[in-house]
């Protein structure tokens, strides 16, 4: 027997720029799935205020509440027509965008004495995969932005591995859908698809995180 597994599945809210996100959708479809695969894990949802502040007071808090074995984070790309598998977070912040309070920070580094990027782990391999076999184009990145979604990436790394044991972490961008069905050329990716996709990546994370767990028990 393993311990029960805990997932933490997060979106964000709308932000200058983007009046709908569809990732806090996404994230209440997920913790809405019941699958035998789900059975004995704990599902805990969040969608962050695009902020610096509300990542730097609310990440902590929920790390603290749920301990989760893994967090599965989404973001927006609004110019990307397939779904972006983070490989990493880079120790930069943009000072050209405020967030939705407003801040345009002064620094451009999170980390001022801090490596240059922080790498989630060979787990992107197989969260891409999981991806692409919905059907679903899908790429690996390596360049998170320097907006709020790289700066939670980076949050959550170095969060991660100040723990024991550490959680599974990935950050995955995804395209801009309709809100309503639709068969415009515009739209190659519709929301529908996009919870497949959600699905299946939620899906390995657990996978991911039994796995970690039986080799610690194993150890």
């Amino acid at each position: 027997m393993t311990a029960r597994q805990r997932i933490l599945i997060t979106g964000f809210e709308p932000f200058p720029g983007a009046p709908y996100n569809p990732t806090a959708p996404l994230v209440e479809r997920l913790l809405q799935l019941r699958r035998p695969a789900l059975d004995g894990v704990e599902c805990a949802g969040h969608v962050f205020r695009v902020s610096y502040g509300a990542v730097d007071r609310d990440l902590p808090a929920l790390l603290a509440a749920h301990a989760p074995s893994a967090m599965l984070m989404f973001g927006l790309a609004q110019r990307t027509p397939y779904l972006r598998v983070e490989t990493r977070a880079r120790n930069r912040v943009t000072r050209l965008w405020p967030d939705a309070d407003h801040d345009a920070t002064r620094r451009q580094a999170i980390e001022p004495d801090g490596p240059a990027h922080l790498a989630f782990g060979s787990h992107t391999q197989q969260l891409l995969q999981a991806t692409r076999a919905t059907g679903i184009a899908a790429r690996l990145s390596h360049d998170a932005g320097r907006y709020l979604c790289n700066y939670l990436s980076w949050a959550a790394i170095a969060a991660a591995r100040r723990q024991a044991p550490a959680p599974i972490v990935a950050f995955v961008h995804v395209p801009l859908v309709p809100r309503r069905a639709t068969t415009s050329p515009r739209h190659a990716i519709g929301f529908e698809e996009l919870v497949d996709a959600g699905e299946a990546l939620l899906m390995t994370m657990v996978k991911l995180a039994r796995s970690r767990a039986l080799a610690a028990t194993a150890g």
